[in-house]
């Protein structure tokens, strides 16, 4: 079992629909289980509008458009151990568009995001295509845990 995880969630845009921040808390809990996480972990998640989507995405990446979820780890100075891992920033319109677009659940698409993010947070990463693969593999393990089809079939 990992150790307590300290969750904020902000929302940036009119709650109705959306997930509760319970959800994200199970989410998040399954995603730190999944990756073997054994310490105490404390994240943000803010649910931003496509505007803040896009400005985050453009300051951040380089990239001028809103994605579904970003993810910021922490970068500790050396001799800090804190439990923080980073923050999580997730564009409701893009996360509805996306789910509408592949035919998912919302609830499905949002949990699944949740968790890609955690995992990024952890040092989890897609570039190459054999981390594409494990990563990949590792979210669809941790989503069947809840019930949550391969988002990836």
């Amino acid at each position: 079992m990992s150790g307590p995880v300290t969750l904020a969630v902000g929302y940036a845009v009119p709650r109705a629909g959306l997930p509760a921040p319970a959800s994200f808390r199970r989410w998040v809990e399954a995603a730190l289980r999944g990756a073997k996480r054994r310490k105490s972990a404390e994240l943000a998640i803010r649910i931003v509008d496509a505007d803040e989507g896009r400005a985050l995405n453009r300051d951040y990446r380089g990239k001028d458009y809103a994605t579904n979820v970003l993810s910021f780890p922490v970068e500790l100075p050396p001799g800090v151990a804190l439990p923080l891992i980073g923050d999580l920033a997730i564009c409701a319109p893009v996360v509805l568009r996306e789910a509408a677009e592949q035919g998912k659940s919302p609830r499905d698409h949002w949990a699944h995001l949740t968790v890609h993010g955690v995992l990024h947070l952890l040092g989890y990463d897609h570039i190459e295509s054999t981390e594409a693969e494990a990563m990949e593999a590792l979210e669809t393990r941790i989503l069947a845990g809840l019930g949550i089809a391969d988002p990836y079939a």
